[in-house]
């Protein structure tokens, strides 16, 4: 069982629920109940929790196919830290007033190359 993903699969899930709670606040605040309304902090709101379930789900299924696959215990702690502290950056450096903060840059790129490293993990583990 993958046991070491389920603990990142549970914090991830924490993290989630925080961007939903947050978008929430914003449309409320923003009084817009479907899309944004023209209003960049609920664009922001959405963005974030939108990138995270995009890329999130993945990761994880890789990250708990690969210690299924016996792979090294730290390997694996290392590609959920990774996944987290990656979203993490984002979601903060995701912002209404500059979309190209180094927050957001480091978040995007920790997730783009764990994900392509977690898929040429999983296809040399194959062979």
């Amino acid at each position: 069982m993958p046991t070491i993903t389920l603990l990142y699969a549970g914090l991830l899930g924490l993290l989630s629920v925080v961007l939903s709670g947050t978008t929430g606040a914003a449309r409320t605040r923003a009084k817009v109940s479907i899309g944004d309304g023209g209003d960049h902090e609920l664009l922001a709101a959405i963005r974030r929790h939108g990138n995270f379930v995009e890329y999130v789900p993945l990761a994880l299924i890789l990250i708990g196919l690969l210690e299924m696959n016996q792979v090294y215990p730290i390997a694996i702690h290392c590609f959920g830290i990774v996944l987290l502290l990656s979203r993490l950056s984002h979601a903060f450096g995701l912002t209404a007033d500059d979309s190209r903060t180094i927050f957001r840059i480091i978040g995007a790129s920790g997730t783009f190359l764990l994900t392509i490293t977690l898929s040429v993990w999983s296809i040399v583990t194959f062979f």
